[in-house]
Parts: C-alpha cells; sequence; structure tokens
C-alpha cells in the first residue's frame, strides 16, 4: 500500500521505488528520526580508519531524504520528521546541533570498541560519533529549505506553524551571527575551520527560504532586512569562492582545490544551470574529481590524508548536473552505469571502489538513495528524452 502511492514517473519506476523504500526503513516512526545508515564502522577504505557510527539522525542528511519523500508523495514521513525538530527544540534560544539520536538523544559521545578487530581489519571500531560537537552552519539553510516546502505545501492546515514560525526567525538570527565564520563543513573535516562554499551557499539557501516563509505568511516587517542579508551573503560567494586558477567556484574561500558539494549550487536555485559560471564549474569538478567513472569528494588531503574511495552520492550529483547543464546523452549512460553498481536487491552503500567498483561504507546509505531518487526524476522529467535508449542502455 504505501509503494502505491508513491507518484508515478515514466522512467526508473523500480529504481525510485527501491530506494524510497529504504528510506522509509530508514526512518524511526516513533520520533520521526531518519538514519543516516543502519550500520556502525563499515570501512570507507579497508584496512583504514574512516570508520564511522551512522546509527543516528543528521539534520542535513534527514532533511534531505524529507525533502524527497514529499516529493514522491510520502507528507507523514515529513511531518513526523518537522515534530522531531519542534521536539528537540524545547527552548527557543537553544542551539540545534548537527545530530542527535533516534529518540532526541543529544549527547552521543564516541568510544573505540579496542576488542574488535573491525571489518576485514579496518580498526577501530566506533560507536558513537564525535562529530555531534562540531558546527557546520550549512544544516540551517537544509532544514529551513525542507521547512519551506511545507509551509508551501501546508500553508493553511500545517501542524505547529507557529512552532515552526518561532524556529525559522531564530535559526535566522543564528545564521547573521555566523555566516561570516568558518566551519568543519558537510564532510566533517575534524582538524581544521574553513570558509566552506557549501555552508556559505547553505546560509544564502536559510535565508532565502526565510524569504519566502515570510512571504507566505505576510510577515513583511522581515521580509526587507532579510532580503538584504541574502543578497550580501550572495555577492560574498560570488566575490570570494571564485578560483581563477580552475575557472570554477572552488571548495573554500581562497582555495583552488574543488569539491563536488559545490555542483549543488543550481539545484538549491543559487545559480541557473545555463550559467557559464555553473556550466565551467560542473565541468571543472568533473576534470579534477572524476575518475574511472566514478567521484571523489574532494582530492585534497584531510585529517586522515587523502581520499582512497569513492563517495556514491557525490557522482549522482555529477550526473544530475551533467543532465542540467545539457549533456544528456552523457548524463544518462553514467546513471545507467551506476546504478548498475548496487548488489543484487538495489541497495547502496556509502562509497565505491574506484577500480573493482565493490561497496565500501556503512549501509544501506541514505544519502546515496536520496541522490539516486533525485537524479531518476531529473532524467524523467526531462523534456528531451529518449525512452527506448535509455531502456536498451539498461539492458
Amino acid at each position: 500500500d504505501w509503494a502505491n502511492r508513491i507518484t508515478s514517473f515514466a522512467l526508473y519506476q523500480k529504481e525510485i521505488l527501491r530506494s524510497a523504500l529504504t528510506l522509509k526503513l530508514l526512518s524511526y516512526d516513533k520520533t520521526g528520526a531518519v538514519l543516516a545508515a543502519a550500520t556502525t564502522s563499515l570501512p570507507e577504505s579497508i584496512g583504514e580508519e574512516r570508520n564511522w557510527d551512522y546509527r543516528f539522525c543528521w539534520i542535513r542528511d534527514a532533511s534531505m531524504v524529507v525533502k524527497n519523500m514529499t516529493t514522491l508523495g510520502h507528507y507523514k514521513m515529513a511531518r513526523r520528521y518537522l515534530n522531531f525538530i519542534i521536539d528537540i527544540l524545547p527552548d527557543k534560544d537553544e542551539k540545534i546541533q548537527i545530530m542527535y539520536g533516534i529518540s532526541g538523544e543529544k549527547k552521543l559521545t564516541e568510544h573505540k570498541l579496542t576488542h574488535l578487530a573491525g571489518y576485514e581489519n579496518s580498526f577501530p571500531v566506533r560507536i558513537g560519533n564525535a562529530a555531534y560537537k562540531q558546527k557546520q552552519n550549512d544544516i540551517y539553510g537544509i532544514l529551513l529549505d525542507v521547512v519551506y516546502q511545507h509551509f508551501e505545501l501546508f500553508s493553511v492546515s500545517l501542524e505547529h506553524s507557529e512552532e515552526l514560525w518561532t524556529i525559522v526567525r531564530n535559526i535566522i538570527k543564528v545564521v547573521e551571527a555566523n555566516w561570516k565564520k568558518p566551519d568543519r563543513g558537510i564532510w566533517e573535516i575534524r582538524s581544521e575551520n574553513k570558509h566552506f562554499t557549501f555552508s556559505k551557499l547553505l546560509c544564502w539557501v536559510g535565508v532565502d527560504r526565510a524569504v519566502k516563509i515570510a512571504k507566505l505568511l505576510k510577515r513583511d516587517l522581515y521580509i526587507t532586512q532579510w532580503v538584504k542579508l541574502r543578497d550580501k551573503i550572495k555577492a560574498d560567494i560570488e566575490k570570494n569562492a571564485w578560483s581563477e586558477k580552475k575557472n570554477a567556484y572552488a571548495q573554500a574561500y581562497g582555495s583552488d582545490d574543488l569539491d563536488a558539494s559545490v555542483l549543488l549550487m543550481e539545484p538549491y536555485g543559487f545559480i541557473a544551470a545555463s550559467d557559464q559560471r555553473y556550466i565551467d564549474t560542473v565541468l571543472g569538478i568533473q576534470k579534477d574529481l572524476e575518475y574511472n567513472g566514478l567521484m571523489y569528494r574532494y582530492k585534497n588531503e584531510d585529517d586522515f590524508g587523502t581520499p582512497k574511495s569513492s563517495f556514491t552520492i557525490c557522482s549522482f550529483w555529477l550526473t544530475n548536473s551533467l543532465y542540467k547543464i545539457g549533456r544528456k546523452k552523457e548524463a544518462i549512460e553514467k546513471f545507467n552505469s551506476l546504478i548498475g553498481y548496487s548488489n543484487h536487491l538495489g541497495l547502496f552503500s556509502e562509497d565505491l571502489d574506484f577500480e573493482t567498483k565493490r561497496m565500501l561504507g556503512n549501509f544501506p546509505q541514505a544519502y546515496s538513495h536520496l541522490a539516486l531518487i533525485e537524479n531518476a526524476i531529473t532524467i524523467s522529467n526531462g523534456e528531451i528524452t529518449d525512452e527506448e535508449q535509455i531502456k536498451d542502455s539498461l539492458q
């Protein structure tokens, strides 16, 4: 019954359904929390220490999932999640953590289980996740993007609309106070704060969505001041995030390193797919980060050296972006190859090995499946699509 209520698409319905069911099963009905994955310490690279506990609700991941499920017509899951957000913010001045336990737990202390060798001797095995203490400025925009979607859909009947409006106002206060500051970014770099482009982008998204929410609710007093803030953040990004050397928006201010997360500038409405700067950024990121048909998140060294595996969501982001900038045939071929790397149940983990295409990392991974759905919908809704060509390519 649940599956039959999913929005129907001309293409990839089977893959969309499998991914939607996976996201449904990663949600906890009792509280509305959505898990990033169902496992801990499955390694991103065999024999290394990039092993994390993903059995928690990241505001970023969960908000992306919920927006996705709403697009597919499943509104109850979204309402439960918004209630979860309201419940974990009992005090209007309380700060939002980047992640919580599935029942709203706020202390997620990380421990190493030294008596365990780890998957194929990939030590350490961890429970808990120290990232819960991190400062990540992108979560505000992603959360307000979901809140805006629901104000738009349920402008009259949305339960707890006043509580959500209070959250909107308080989040914008936080954004205003923090958007100029460095943070740890979407990839949760543990050793260093930077002015990450993605974090700045999502601060812009937060204010942009707050402006739209204020317009829906006719809260005119807030609109003028928030528009000024939104425009200020945009101008700052355009000035400081552009790398003349790479002819692309870079990973961070003053850097020439590229980062797959910057591909999301277009889906979040910051820039048009037809804008030459975005086209150049997509092609630049593809040139720098694609290898053997798969994508790195980034190539510059982090806390644990240079990344060695492909982050699955980034490969889907690239194919989605290529389709948007007009490279439709290439995007379709890449997407069909990608969905062929799932296991026999159509499930994806967090990472893929560049050479063998073996799945690595925690499993099943919400990030991977939500990106698959977005990619499939983009292609299915495309204005110029040869359905027979796509079906032949899938065989």
